[in-house]
């Protein structure tokens, strides 16, 4: 059965290359609509992730990227439960949640001249981009999960005696942790994406650095090399670590087929 999977998306994967190829040349050569240096193709982003590979450029850019993404991720953590414990308890989180839903929607660029006034450009001031992209995000959701808990589990819990720490940590937390690890997921795209914003605008290396790089030079083929490799860390993050843990906790709790009973 998994043979099967793999093999039909390895030929998906195959015809779109082909397809894409194939507008490449109708456009460029057979057609003209375009010029070549203006239009990526498959044979030159290959080429390209060749090189930058073996020169060290794109190896570079990832790690750089991947551990500032990674910081600035464990901070907006952090904050974000802060804020989401203070709307779910306190007066004062109730009358910020309005001023924190709508510095969520602030695209994550808006941050970037803040932080290049207040930190300069430096490593700072990415992270501060990375932090203010994700961390009401994730404040959002904490609030959203411990809310969302039905109450008869409170009530129950309540009833036998329970006390607040026994309370958060047998029943509520249990409780919210699946749609906790979905808004870190959400974060994680946020802090993903405000990275790039913040390397853009400020970095010296890392991959929004190399995009531009590619841009300056007008290299089409390393532009969309490193939309791709953008785009597979994404997936290899969220496949191979937020939905392997999700998986495990709805599994352990009965609410999907284990993958041996199938």
């Amino acid at each position: 059965m998994h043979r099967k999977k793999y093999i039909a998306n390895a030929l998906f994967f195959a015809v779109i290359l082909l397809l894409w190829q194939l507008l490449y040349t109708a456009a460029c050569d057979w057609l003209h609509w375009a010029k070549p240096y203006a239009v990526p193709s498959p044979a030159g982003v290959i080429r390209c992730t060749f090189l930058l590979f073996a020169n060290g450029t794109l190896t570079a850019a990832i790690l750089c990227s991947m551990s500032r993404v990674l910081l600035g991720f464990i901070l907006s953590v952090i904050i974000g439960i802060i804020l989401g414990s203070l709307i779910v308890h306190t007066r004062l989180g109730q009358q910020l949640k309005p001023l924190i839903l709508g510095m969520q929607t602030l695209p994550s660029i808006c941050f970037v001249p803040f932080a290049i006034l207040w930190f300069g450009l430096s490593e700072s001031a990415i992270l501060f981009v990375v932090v203010m992209g994700s961390a009401f995000s994730i404040a959002i959701s904490i609030e959203s999960c411990v809310k969302n808990i039905p109450p008869i589990y409170i009530k129950a819990a309540r009833t036998m005696g329970v006390d607040s720490f026994a309370l958060y940590r047998r029943v509520i937390f249990p409780a919210a942790l699946p749609a906790f690890i979905a808004g870190l997921k959400q974060g994680w795209s946020f802090a993903w994406r405000a990275l790039m914003s913040g390397e853009v605008m400020s970095a010296s290396i890392g991959l929004g650095y190399t995009l531009m790089v590619g841009r300056d030079l007008a290299d089409i083929n390393q532009v969309m090399t490193v939309m791709l490799v953008i785009v597979l860390l994404g997936i290899l993050i969220d496949k191979g670590i937020f939905q392997l843990i999700e998986q495990k906790i709805l599994r352990t709790r009965g609410l999907v087929p284990h993958p041996d009973r199938n």
